[in-house]
């Protein structure tokens, strides 16, 4: 498996299948419908305007295994220092050290870029996800109760923080 930064022409279609797998099985995305293919040209656009990464595990095969990603926390000047990121492994390659590698490239992408926070929200009941972060030294910062309704139930968000020792000279303004 090599890890590498993906682009959005050959890239798109298996990130779109990957994340749709994930909204119509999984509570890893809190939405209801799968993503149209023209949706990834803005999505990749987003990323690319705020010099955020898309890093993708491939096989020798160049099949996509997964992919992560960071973006902005929230909008505000003062959270330029954090991001929220997310990590999503295709459906048969899950539990095989994807999102792993995945995470630990991110992290060094953050790094390297001056960040200081990644935060990632996940479903409290997405057990593989939260040992995946806490093996990697995400701690627990919170969870919002019913923070959503998805598959006939409310769901409750955990919010699992990372921080980094950058960057060196933080700065107002």
């Amino acid at each position: 498996m090599n890890i590498i930064l993906c682009n959005y022409g050959t890239h798109a279609g298996a990130i779109l299948d990957i994340l749709n797998e994930a909204i119509v099985n999984s509570t890893a995305l809190y939405d209801y419908q799968p993503r149209a293919p023209d949706s990834m040209t803005g999505w990749f656009k987003a990323k690319e305007d705020g010099g955020f990464p898309v890093i993708g595990a491939v096989s020798s095969l160049g099949q996509l295994l997964g992919f992560a990603t960071y973006g902005t926390f929230r909008a505000w000047p003062a959270y330029k220092y954090s991001v929220e990121h997310s990590v999503y492994v295709h459906k048969d390659h899950r539990g095989k050290g994807v999102g792993a590698r995945l995470l630990q490239a991110l992290v060094a992408e953050a790094e390297e870029h001056q960040y200081h926070a990644m935060v990632g929200g996940i479903d409290v009941t997405n057990y593989a996800s939260i040992r995946l972060h806490e093996k990697r030294g995400f701690v627990h910062a919170g969870t919002i109760r019913q923070a959503a309704f998805k598959f006939e139930t409310w769901r409750d968000l955990g919010f699992y923080q990372l921080l980094l020792a950058t960057p060196v000279h933080p700065l107002d303004g």
